[in-house]
């Protein structure tokens, strides 16, 4: 008795164990919390942090390479005692965790006939059989920017050639073998890794939603083993099949194992900046939308955009968490937004957690349009980002800067959030908000982790003459709004991190997030003005919060409780990811995707690194 005791105790202990030393999901569990329980590194010895290896995949390129330039984004994952990670030109590595050597390399060219070219990818996914025994009883899923979804095994390196061998291309599938839907044109790339709940992973695709009748955004489930579909989600009414598109899927993922769901976020449908062609309702765009695992039907949603002529996709999973809130456990679904604004919902009901409201916004002048007259609001937890601009809010470099920007700004249309194009132009503001990976969730201490920004785009709208069939009559043109001298025209900080008690949905602390850097050169850290981002925190159980993501090539770590930045490692170049962590050997290790990001600064490398504290004696 009591030996079987023992052993039942010690099986649960080691199940644990296994719990905190993975990263076994882009955000370690499959909600995307982006949180560890890891303890060893704290804010007594982070100082110690140094390097501990840097592994290199070769898979860099510049503008004018013929691949086009690369972005390194992924966020590798830990589990079956090996770390792996995907690169932008379309392969996939795995790594001895402790010390960064490759253990095998996959390359998806070695299947496919399109040429090689950059493309985002943000992870990998695992699957394992029960139990385990034979080749491909553990998988590696990994999709691409033509639409394919690889099945890898994670042992070897070496395709699952039963995974699409039924469609007559084993390896793997592809959301292009159901092109004959005929939705409209195809651009099904995936950025974001599937997900996998129980033995099935769920892929989203791409659509380009600057014409009119885009391919729909469809999310679709396959077999782990064989690659069969399962079910497909479409977001579009299937009486406006080619009136619009899009609405699709871009960015991550989450799943709630034990309730049977996959949270989606989705996107604006076609075209993102005029809707005249789709005034009828889409209410499965810009939403949330919780879906069956086992027949992709819709369980709940909530549209948190109506008819978006802004390209407020939503630009991250919905973390699927446990708050403290007015003594209680809440199992919860928060769903940032570009706005740096988040939903809180009900996991399993979609119920608001906190109080929103419907809020009058500008209206349109554009012939043919039309707006929403209310737009929701949520009332907590507090925004991050910063909510209304004026006149003397306008900044530059030097006073010419600001002048030159209020001018600017007055010849935009501009009536706060949701403000619609317009011709001669309109600002968008706030954009960028959270964007993708920019929340987490420490479990601990029952806060949100944000990483917000204050920048503002500037969208050129006017007619076309040349518009061909499918295609909107109007011509927009966003571009961030900046001065001359090439700085934001908005007020610093330009990045933010800010930490929200999910007791009271009130803002804890808000710190400024890296240096900016303006030709090559890093603003004083004493001016407080932050840095543009990409990328998002990791929170652990040591009280860190750990993130790169800004473009002073730097990884940071904060308190978790007060927002002092206790620690900076120097990267290769801006970790435009997010951090994940994991034990091996003993040690805690941190690594960061350190590649840098086009879109955002020319710097740009193939680093994976980590970091470490000094090992023992």
């Amino acid at each position: 008795m009591w030996a079987l005791a023992i052993l039942i105790l010690t099986a649960v202990a080691s199940s644990a164990a296994a719990q905190t030393v993975d990263w076994p999901n882009i955000g370690n569990d499959p909600g995307g919390s982006q949180y560890s329980a890891l303890d060893q590194i704290t804010p007594a010895n982070v100082a110690d942090l140094d390097l501990a290896w840097v592994h290199r995949s070769g898979d860099v390129a510049g503008r004018h390479s013929p691949t086009g330039a690369t972005a390194l984004e992924a966020i590798p994952i830990h589990v079956n005692d090996t770390l792996y990670y995907c690169t932008p030109l379309n392969r996939v590595f795995a790594l001895d965790p402790a010390t960064g050597q490759e253990r095998w390399m996959f390359d998806a060219h070695a299947l496919i006939k399109e040429p090689r070219k950059s493309g985002i990818c943000r992870g990998v996914a695992y699957w394992q059989a029960a139990q385990p025994t034979a080749m491909c009883d553990k998988r590696i899923f990994k999709g691409d920017i033509n639409g394919n979804v690889y099945a890898i095994d994670a042992d070897t390196g070496k395709s699952c050639a039963d995974f699409g061998a039924g469609k007559g291309h084993p390896g793997y599938v592809t959301h292009r073998d159901f092109d004959g839907k005929g939705t409209g044109d195809t651009n099904v790339g995936l950025t974001s890794p599937p997900v996998v709940i129980g033995d099935v992973v769920v892929a989203s695709a791409g659509a380009r939603d600057s014409i009119s009748d885009a391919n729909n955004g469809f999310v679709r489930a396959f077999d782990t083993r064989t690659g069969e579909l399962k079910w497909e989600f479409d977001p579009i009414p299937p009486e406006h099949a080619h009136d619009t598109g899009a609405a699709n899927v871009w960015s991550t993922m989450s799943a709630d194992p034990e309730n049977g769901l996959v949270f989606i976020p989705t996107t604006s449908p076609s075209s993102d900046f005029f809707g005249g062609n789709r005034t009828f309702d889409i209410p499965l765009s810009d939403a949330t939308v919780a879906l069956s695992a086992a027949t992709g039907e819709v369980v709940w949603s909530f549209q948190t955009i109506r008819h978006d002529l802004f390209d407020m996709d939503l630009p991250g999973h919905a973390l699927l968490v446990t708050i403290a809130k007015d003594g209680a456990k809440i199992p919860v679904a928060i769903q940032p937004t570009k706005l740096g604004q988040h939903f809180v919902f009900e996991r399993t009901t979609g119920k608001p957690v906190f109080p929103y409201e419907e809020r009058a916004v500008p209206q349109t002048n554009i012939p043919g349009e039309k707006t929403s007259p209310t737009q929701p609001f949520p009332i907590l937890p507090e925004p991050v980002a910063r909510q209304q601009l004026t006149e003397d809010d306008m900044w530059g470099l030097t006073p010419f800067d600001r002048a030159w920007c209020k001018s600017e700004l007055k010849k935009l249309s501009y009536g706060g959030p949701y403000t619609p194009p317009a011709v001669g132009g309109s600002l968008v503001f706030p954009f960028g908000g959270t964007n993708w990976g920019g929340t987490a969730f420490d479990a601990k201490n029952n806060l949100l982790i944000v990483k917000g920004q204050n920048m503002a785009l500037r969208v050129g709208y006017e007619k076309r003459d040349d518009a061909a069939p499918g295609e909107p009559p109007y011509r927009a043109r966003p571009v961030l709004f900046l001065s001359p001298l090439g700085a934001p025209c908005t007020p610093p900080p330009f990045g933010t991190v800010s930490a929200i008690d999910m007791n009271t949905g009130k803002l804890k602390w808000q710190v400024p997030l890296g240096q900016a850097k303006h030709w090559g050169i890093l603003a004083p850290k004493f001016l407080e003005w932050g840095s543009p981002n990409i990328g998002g925190p990791m929170v652990t159980g040591g009280g860190l919060v750990f993130i790169a993501a800004s473009v002073d090539a730097r990884l940071h770590a904060f308190d978790v409780q007060t927002g002092d930045l206790l620690w900076q490692g120097d990267l290769d170049a801006p970790g435009m990811s997010v951090p994940m962590t994991y034990m091996s050997g003993g040690r805690q290790y941190v690594v960061i995707a350190a590649g840098g990001n086009p879109r955002i600064i020319d710097d740009t490398s193939d680093a994976l690194m980590a970091f470490a504290l000094p090992a023992r004696n």
